[in-house]
């Protein structure tokens, strides 16, 4: 595919279906499992819908390569789904999307992003930007419209005990959102639909999330624990978490 007008002259675009080898050699390599912290990477559900992304929506699924290295740099993914276009349709986070995508697979009408990760050598090159926008080429090409993303803030984890309601509302002087990622949208023409306290759900033994988080929960209660958006609630040994998220909404 065309790689966004305005990106760097060294990236190159792949679609997975343009390049499906390369796209399950940097699954396979787990390229870009340093990205999330590693509880992310257990949720409940989210097995289900990720799992479905290749090959059956190989070309809605992008790769990056610097072509000065042919190092693939940067990944984006997402689902399509179907969505009527009012708030009242719009799943309660990623996982109910997630689930409905696989659910209801037939007829979609828009497109969702699940993820856009660039490595961390490359976090300050600038191509946050241009991974939105090829989100949008893929959901234009595919007449998938409109494009939404369950925007993950990225310093929400400073905040976890602030509720997401609050957090999103929060601007800087220049009236752009606090957050920089949900700036980043909202600079691409992105309008904020709606914060979601309940997004994506983890629960798993205190066991796994004393591996994942390097604490120690002692007993039942409330912790926060690094990387987390909210706080994490320990039950008889069960740890319980709901990552929350914000959902932006792109005219394509």
């Amino acid at each position: 595919m065309q790689t966004p007008a305005g990106a760097p002259e060294w990236l190159e675009t792949f679609t997975a279906a343009e390049q499906p080898e390369l796209w399950e050699q940097a699954v396979g390599s787990g390229l870009f499992g340093h990205v999330w912290p590693e509880y992310n990477h257990h949720g409940d559900v989210a097995g289900r819908y990720f799992g479905t992304l290749f090959p059956r929506y190989a070309h809605l699924q992008a790769l990056f390569r610097d072509r000065r290295t042919e190092r693939v740099i940067a990944r984006v993914r997402t689902i399509p789904f179907h969505w009527d276009g009012t708030l009242e349709d719009l799943p309660c986070g990623i996982d109910a999307l997630g689930l409905r995508a696989v659910d209801e697979p037939d007829s979609p009408t828009a497109l969702s992003a699940l993820a856009a990760e660039v490595d961390s050598d490359y976090q300050s090159s600038g191509l946050s930007g241009v991974l939105i926008a090829t989100m949008a080429a893929l959901a234009r090409h595919a007449g998938l419209f409109p494009l939404v993303a369950p925007v993950r803030p990225s310093l929400k984890d400073r905040y976890p005990l602030t509720p997401i309601a609050r957090y999103a509302s929060w601007t800087r002087e220049d009236g752009l959102p606090f957050d920089p990622w949900m700036r980043v949208h909202v600079r691409l023409g992105a309008r904020m639909l709606r914060a979601e306290p309940h997004s994506m759900h983890i629960t798993a033994p205190c066991a796994n999330w004393e591996t994942w988080t390097g604490m120690v929960f002692p007993s039942d209660g409330e912790y926060v624990f690094p990387g987390g958006l909210a706080s994490l609630t320990v039950t008889d040994g069960i740890g319980d978490y709901w990552e929350p998220n914000v959902w932006m909404l792109h005219t394509v």
